[in-house]
């Protein structure tokens, strides 16, 4: 089945999965949640539109850590001076100030595959991600990607692994950078195996309900150039 590839790389990246209020976490890698987000805003699924989101959620995907980043904690406050007010949900007013903690990936790099068998759906998407209908960013608003998303040729007539594997090293622009003997890559199971993740999407983004999926990693050897992959 074709496979389409995303090319995920800026400052901040954030990927969270069990945030809850004042507390926002990021996983080590791209959500699948996250993804179909980033796909539905470059497609301008609106997040109350479930028919039109649904396709995207039957994909299959996987993730490859070009660069892992590290992780990183910004500590906000609002309010916390000693004559702020602030305004609460209900509207009224309070003198208690608000702490959050976000945590986030500083410099990483992934390349993200999506698999599926309608090839049409995969080809729109990748028009969308070089004319986006919608602004794109790494899992919330204020991350934006330093590089173009879309790769050239971004859908390759691969599977999700093969694609994965075969595809250049996406952070070869930075001379300075040694490239990793191995990559960590991470594929959806089909037998249940692996780890429990919490981020398939069941409903449109507005109702927010999300179910399980299993993710399973190995280590492949460092990507070689092949004839029909761009670097």
């Amino acid at each position: 089945m074709p496979t389409l590839l995303l090319r995920l790389i800026g400052p901040m990246q954030s990927w969270g999965t069990t945030s809850r209020f004042d507390q926002r976490d990021t996983g080590k890698e791209p959500s699948k949640s996250g993804v179909i987000g980033l796909l539905a805003a470059a497609l301008g699924i609106d997040r109350e539109n479930w028919t039109d989101l649904q396709p995207l959620t039957k994909l299959s995907m996987g993730v490859r850590h070009d660069r892992p980043g590290v992780p990183k904690r910004d500590y906000q406050t609002a309010g916390c001076a000693a004559n702020d007010t602030m305004i609460k949900a209900d509207g009224k007013p309070s003198r208690d100030g608000v702490v959050s903690q976000r945590f986030y990936l500083a410099d990483a790099a992934f390349l993200v595959g999506v698999e599926g068998g309608d090839r049409a759906l995969l080809d729109k998407a990748y028009a969308h991600l070089i004319d986006p209908v919608w602004p794109l960013a790494l899992g919330r608003k204020s991350y934006l990607p330093s590089e173009p998303i879309a790769l050239e040729n971004g859908v390759q007539d691969a599977s999700l692994k093969e694609a994965l594997t075969q595809w250049p090293w996406i952070c070869s622009a930075r001379k300075w950078e040694s490239p990793p003997e191995k990559l960590l890559i991470s594929l959806e199971s089909t037998d249940g195996s692996g780890v429990l993740k919490m981020d398939q999407p069941l409903s449109s983004f507005a109702e927010r309900r999300f179910g399980a999926r299993f993710v399973s990693s190995e280590w492949i050897h460092f990507p070689k150039e092949v004839p029909h992959v761009p670097a």
